[in-house]
């Protein structure tokens, strides 16, 4: 299959996840940035000025529109890199430079905000200071993606363990406004680690108190935190003791159903993530799988922002 072939095959939504439309504005989006840390990387390995003009020597044999593609298609699919470079015509290589090259920018986009196409989310404080100024209800949860088990002899080798569901895994948090389009996905942590010790270890305490406006709903997970934040985080409703008058189990169901019908949303864009291969089971390096999750929820953010 030649290069032109697997550029228009893999380009199509079923492989990439993104609408044609969507993608050429990622490839437009992610070229500069591209071309920059092209330039940095071989003036570092010449060290000195370029001595030709630009453009000058062979060409890449994959140029930049089919390295994003074939990123997106390895990201989607969690497919070996050598079945990728099939498809290409290229060596295995090839491809595993591309993806290293163009992760870390799907990585470092940001995410999108609805209604400002020029606006990015990058930061936690990014995210209050937008709800803060939209009047925007937050909803977090965090999220577990199965991870590779350390070796008998890695330290820390328990810190993996799910309480919950008793595998290795790794923790993302993930932030969306009232329609479930997500904000923001990150503190990622070893899934031994609370979903709320997770999220205190970003700062969320502190943007709380800088933020009294912003107001978040949350499940059973983050009971401390609603405990010290009252007026702002919202967490389901204590469940009444045994003993307890038919009446108060009737309010206690109805309350605790109104707030997970409006917290819900945050499960679905939990969902929407976990359509791409890698973040329903992770086979890879566990210290690539933070820039990956943020490689993945950055696109779908984006589709999610047209809603």
């Amino acid at each position: 299959m030649t290069q032109y072939l697997g550029r228009t095959g893999l380009s199509h939504p079923v492989f990439t996840g993104l609408r044609r439309r969507r993608l050429g504005s990622l490839i437009g989006e992610l070229a500069d940035a591209w071309m920059a840390s092209e330039e940095g990387r071989l003036h570092d390995r010449r060290g000195h000025e370029r001595m030709r003009a630009a453009g000058a020597g062979p060409n890449h044999q994959l140029v930049f529109t089919d390295r994003v593609i074939a990123t997106l298609v390895v990201l989607r699919f969690q497919l070996p890199h050598v079945a990728v470079a099939v498809l290409y015509g290229v060596d295995r290589s090839t491809i595993t430079r591309a993806v290293h090259e163009i992760r870390p920018l799907l990585a470092n986009r940001g995410f999108a905000v609805p209604g400002c196409p020029g606006l990015r989310l990058r930061t936690l404080t990014d995210v209050f200071a937008y709800a803060a100024a939209e009047g925007v209800e937050l909803r977090l949860d965090g999220t577990e993606v199965r991870v590779r088990r350390p070796r008998a002899s890695k330290p820390g080798r328990r810190a993996f363990v799910s309480g919950k569901m008793r595998q290795n895994t790794k923790k993302a948090t993930v932030v969306t406004d009232e329609q479930g389009r997500t904000l923001r996905a990150g503190a990622c942590r070893p899934g031994r680690m609370h979903d709320q010790t997770a999220v205190k270890a970003e700062g969320i305490c502190d943007l709380l108190e800088r933020y009294p406006q912003v107001k978040a709903k949350v499940d059973a997970g983050y009971r401390g935190l609603a405990k010290q934040f009252p007026d702002q985080v919202q967490a389901p409703p204590l469940k009444p003791k045994k003993d307890a008058p038919a009446e108060d189990v009737t309010a206690w169901e109805a309350a605790r159903h109104q707030q997970s019908s409006e917290r819900i949303c945050v499960e679905h864009a939990n969902a929407e993530h976990k359509q791409w291969r890698p973040l329903q089971r992770y086979v890879g390096r566990r210290e690539y799988f933070d820039e990956i999750y943020s490689a993945v929820a950055g696109p779908v953010s984006d589709r999610a922002a047209e809603r």
